[in-house]
This record gives structure tokens, sequence and C-alpha cells, in this order.
């Protein structure tokens, strides 16, 4: 794991639609009365399985979705690494995570008005593609400010047990990478304002649903003060797997 340090910057999904095909065959017609009635006799085919077959959402193809993401560049990058600091990077977040969160502004769970309007007309097919094409791509390192690298870094690995405060890292790992098969996303890099934002909203109340994985973030956030927050957004920020350079470097001397 390793930190990029700068100087201290502020701390504050995608439209495509499927086309599905329903193919029909006429039965032929027989030459006789007893073929006919041997036709009569057999058992009436099921037109459903063959469009329930088709229509099954297979995992997702970044290829696909390369194209379905264009407009989700807009907002979160081409690569999904944004410019703006107001919407979170999404390359590298993994395909189960995203899906989940369009889902939640389709349904309403969560609420943003310009992601509703962008989730609403996705299959969940497209959702998969989408997701597969940002999931393929990698997040660029950000900076966090060195000043609140260490309070960050304490409440990140390690919380803060008087307050019931659990270490960030037993659902998102040590280096932010999340947890896909757990749907706890990846946090590496993560704009420090989106995080801030986010953490703050949680907080005050916001929720993404009602179901008990919804609940985890809100809980832990409203015991989290303001300062928490800010260090726990910026060290995020700096957040990145541990690189060649970064294994190079000489350990801190021991005073």
């Amino acid at each position: 794991m390793g930190f990029r340090f700068a100087g201290f910057r502020p701390a504050a999904l995608g439209s495509a639609a499927v086309l599905i095909f329903a193919l029909t065959a006429n039965a032929s017609l027989a030459q006789s009365a007893p073929a006919a009635a041997a036709t009569a006799a057999q058992p009436a085919a099921t037109p459903a399985a063959p469009a329930a077959a088709e229509a099954a959402v297979k995992p997702g193809d970044a290829t696909a979705g390369q194209a379905k993401a264009a407009v989700c560049g807009a907002c979160h990058g081409l690569d999904g690494n944004s410019s703006d600091p107001q919407y979170p990077k999404l390359a590298g977040q993994s395909e189960q995570y995203i899906v989940r969160q369009l889902e939640n502004f389709k349904s309403g769970k969560r609420q943003n008005p310009i992601m509703l309007g962008m989730a609403t007309p996705l299959s969940e097919q497209d959702m998969h593609d989408i997701a597969a094409y940002f999931a393929s791509k990698t997040p660029l390192p950000g900076v966090a400010d060195q000043a609140l690298v260490e309070h960050g870094q304490l409440l990140f690995r390690e919380g803060d047990v008087k307050r019931g405060i659990p270490a960030c890292m037993a659902c998102h790992s040590i280096d932010g990478r999340g947890n896909p098969g757990a749907m706890y996303p990846q946090l590496e890099s993560q704009h420090a304002q989106y995080v801030e934002t986010q953490l703050k909203a949680w907080h005050d109340g916001t929720t993404w649903g009602t179901d008990a994985h919804s609940q985890i973030m809100p809980a832990i956030a409203k015991k989290l003060d303001a300062n928490d927050i800010a260090a726990l957004a910026s060290y995020i920020e700096g957040l990145h797997p541990a690189t060649a350079a970064d294994l190079q470097k000489p350990a801190a001397a021991t005073p």
C-alpha cells in the first residue's frame, strides 16, 4: 500500500437500450388427416422457454459496455477517472457494486435526479456491460494532505474502539481495493470531495435502501465528527496499492 502526498485539495453512473427479439415459427400443415391427428396429439410447445433463455443476463461485456458507457464519460470520465471531484471515479470499481448502485438509482432507493434519468432506460444487461467496462479500467492515483494522513490512517486501519468505530480496512481492505464478493466498494484514490460528501450525507441520515447492507455506512458515519470525515476522505484519496517505486523507498529512520 502506498500514498501520494500533496497540498490539501478541498475535501468535497450511462444510457443504452437493448432490443429483445422473439422469434416464432408456423408449424407445417399435415398432408393427411392421420398425420394431423398425430400432430395434434403432440405436447404443445412452450414458446416462452427460448425467449427466457435469450433474455437471461450474462456476465458483463466490457467491449459492449464501452459504447454504452460513452454518455457516462461526461461526468465520470471516458476511462472512469472523473476530472471533477464531485463525481466519483468508477475506474477499477467492481462490476457487482456498480450494478447494485445503478439498480438503486433506477428504483429510487438512492436519490439523485441525474442518475435516475441515466439509469431508468438501462436493462440489467446494459448495467452489467457498463459496469464491466469501468471495472476493466485503472484508477489514477490521487493525493492526500500530509497533515491529515496520521488521523485518517488511524481511523482507516484501526478505527476507534472507544467510540465504536470499526476500521475501514476491515471491509474495504488495507489498500482500499474493497471486497467485490461482499459488495464492499473500492475506495483507493477516490476524490476526497466525493468521499466527504457521502460520509456527511450518511452522518445526517441519508440511506441507500432498507436492507441490512445499506444500513452499515450510515450507522458508522453517525459516529464520525467533521475532523474524522475530512481526514478519512483525504487519506482515501491518497490511498493506492504499493508500486515498485514505493517498495524501493528507504524506510523512515527510527529516532
